[in-house]
């Protein structure tokens, strides 16, 4: 069984920055992909940013480019999302998942594990 834990949430300003975390739980966590994804009201759940079992690749949806940078650290399984430069549009419940096939994906359906949510409202 696996456990995906994210905090970090809040109420910021337009322009601020805030880091989210995921803790995660249960099963070899460092072979995985993880990801964080954010559902808006009344929208579908959107991939946000993905990054591979090392580490060592990346990605980012266009609309969070160059603002938010995701990380994960093995040794204590957990995933990180770095978010600047924040937009009200940035407004979700943001969630972490782990995806147990090799690669980066940006469909919520690749993803096998997923964590309750963390609310991120920006006001302008």
């Amino acid at each position: 069984q696996v456990h995906l834990v994210e905090s970090g949430g809040g109420l910021v300003q337009a322009g601020d920055s805030l880091r989210l975390s995921c803790a995660a739980s249960g099963r070899t966590f460092g072979n995985w992909p993880m990801a964080w994804f954010r559902q808006a009201p009344g929208k579908e759940r959107e991939f946000v940013a993905g990054i591979s079992w090392s580490g060592g690749a990346t990605s980012y949806a266009d609309s969070v480019k160059g603002r938010f940078t995701i990380s994960r650290d093995n040794a204590k399984s957990a995933v990180y999302l770095q978010m600047n430069s924040a937009k009200p549009e940035d407004t979700a419940v943001y969630y972490c998942a782990a995806r147990t096939v090799l690669g980066i994906r940006s469909s919520a359906r690749s993803y096998d594990y997923w964590g309750q949510g963390t609310q991120v409202t920006v006001s302008s």
